[in-house]
């Protein structure tokens, strides 16, 4: 399946901003069953410094701010082509090596939380069967609401406030699944709702670590694998390491941003 997708996001600020930097993680990279077949990215108000490739073989544009800006819009768009695998992405890949991945961050600490959702575990089963088991039983206990919009929140919280977003979920998930001893990491990318073309907002999802399939995906927040819809961007420990947009700013006032998405087949 071929999916376009149109990402613009616009900064503006109530007093010029002297000096901004950003990284962006906004370019999908070609994997095992996702080809990109064209990308761009374009950037007003600013500069794209350089492009690399992190630790998560992510791909990165750096982008500064130009002197005294007020409003900055980044425009990421392309075609990609998606092969349905079940949400099954295979062995591990990457600069770092797959133990990493059973690490705790600040967003993903387990605690009593954590420990309590897991006693509710049905852990009979194949691996993957608890894993799926462990997705069905976050949406019960924490059930999507946009009422919460933040990123920041760790697991331990998103537990406590009994509701969240895909961000929640997956933090959730993955500090969960590392509890059980599977390597598991944060998924950010887009998603093609079958109901419209113009989003919400980006999506985010987690992967685990499977013997004998490798990385898998759980998207919690709509109760399945991922398919065909679904295009990969960028992977971490948690929502700091795969960000669309994270950075910094010397002065500007008062920011506010405005989202405009589009992914249609």
């Amino acid at each position: 399946m071929h999916l376009t997708i149109r990402h613009e996001t616009t900064y503006s600020y109530d007093q010029p901003v002297p000096y901004g930097l950003q990284q962006l993680r906004v370019r999908p990279k070609s994997r095992p069953g996702q080809t990109v077949l064209e990308w761009s990215v374009e950037v007003e108000g600013g500069a794209q410094q350089l492009m690399f490739e992190d630790e998560h073989a992510n791909s990165v544009d750096l982008v500064s701010f130009d002197p005294d800006q007020s409003q900055v819009t980044i425009r990421s768009f392309g075609t990609v082509d998606i092969e349905d695998q079940g949400g099954v992405i295979g062995k591990h890949r990457g600069h770092v090596p797959l133990w990493l991945f059973q690490r705790e961050t600040d967003l993903t600490e387990a605690g009593p939380g954590v420990a309590r959702l897991i006693h509710q575990l049905d852990t009979g089963g194949s691996d993957l069967d608890k894993l799926h088991a462990l997705s069905t039983l976050i949406l019960r206990e924490i059930p999507y609401s946009t009422d919460q919009n933040s990123a920041e929140l760790t697991a331990e919280q998103a537990l406590k406030a009994k509701h969240g977003v895909c961000q929640d979920h997956a933090h959730v998930f993955v500090t969960a699944a590392r509890s059980l001893g599977f390597p598991a990491r944060y998924v950010s990318g887009y998603l093609m709702m079958d109901d419209r073309v113009d989003q919400d907002a980006t999506h985010a999802w987690a992967e685990a670590h499977v013997d004998g399939l490798g990385w898998v995906g759980f998207d919690v927040s709509n109760g399945i694998s991922p398919d065909a819809r679904y295009v990969r961007v960028a992977t971490g420990l948690d929502y700091h390491d795969a960000a669309p947009i994270l950075g910094l700013r010397v002065g500007g006032g008062t920011e506010t941003m405005k989202v405009a998405l589009q992914v249609q087949q």
